[in-house]
């Protein structure tokens, strides 16, 4: 914020401790229940499986107490935001460290598919939107020797940091909707 630096590097621990605004974190939350909220209503609309949408109906639960929690803090520390940081790209390594991202999906009982959320995770999304925001899309490089290693829920999770205005474009920002275009469901030994 002080300087024009060409890079800074940190360590991922390092990293999560500069928080996004107050203002940006709780719009990044309200999107995010607005999401789920579209989810339930296709899968009410479609009679989906009860078990779905009373899964999505937790992970709003816990944004909104995570949003009430947020309204509720008080300032400890008159820290600098990453917003003012001036930060306009961002090149993460090792980047599959970020991908227990929550997803919502109505399958149920598929390895390597959560509807929890590492911290972290979270943090580095909400962080890949506002650069998205402010960069058109170009402010984010990930790398990693294993983008996939469990499941294919790890690709989609990726592209969402990655390409997630190319997902909205293309309708498939929801996982079932991706899932349903790019792969299958196949038990095997």
């Amino acid at each position: 914020a002080a300087n024009n630096y060409d890079a800074v590097i940190l360590g991922h621990s390092q990293f999560e401790r500069i928080p996004l605004s107050k203002a940006r974190q709780t719009a990044f939350i309200q999107m995010q229940i607005t999401d789920i909220e579209n989810e339930i209503a296709v899968l009410s609309e479609a009679r989906g499986e009860r078990i779905s949408i009373k899964q999505l109906e937790l992970m709003k639960k816990k944004l909104t107490t995570k949003l009430q929690a947020l309204n509720d803090a008080t300032v400890k520390d008159n820290t600098i935001t990453f917003e003012e940081l001036g930060i306009d790209f961002l090149c993460v390594d090792e980047a599959h460290n970020y991908k227990n991202l929550a997803l919502n999906t109505k399958m149920s009982n598929v390895a390597g598919i959560s509807g929890a959320s590492a911290n972290k995770a979270y943090d580095m999304f909400a962080k890949c939107r506002y650069l998205d925001e402010i960069t058109c899309g170009k402010g984010i490089t990930f790398a990693t020797g294993t983008p996939v290693s469990n499941s294919m829920a790890e690709l989609y999770t990726m592209q969402r940091y990655l390409q997630y205005d190319t997902l909205e474009e293309l309708n498939l920002l929801s996982f079932d909707a991706w899932a349903s275009t790019f792969g299958e469901t196949v038990t095997a030994w």
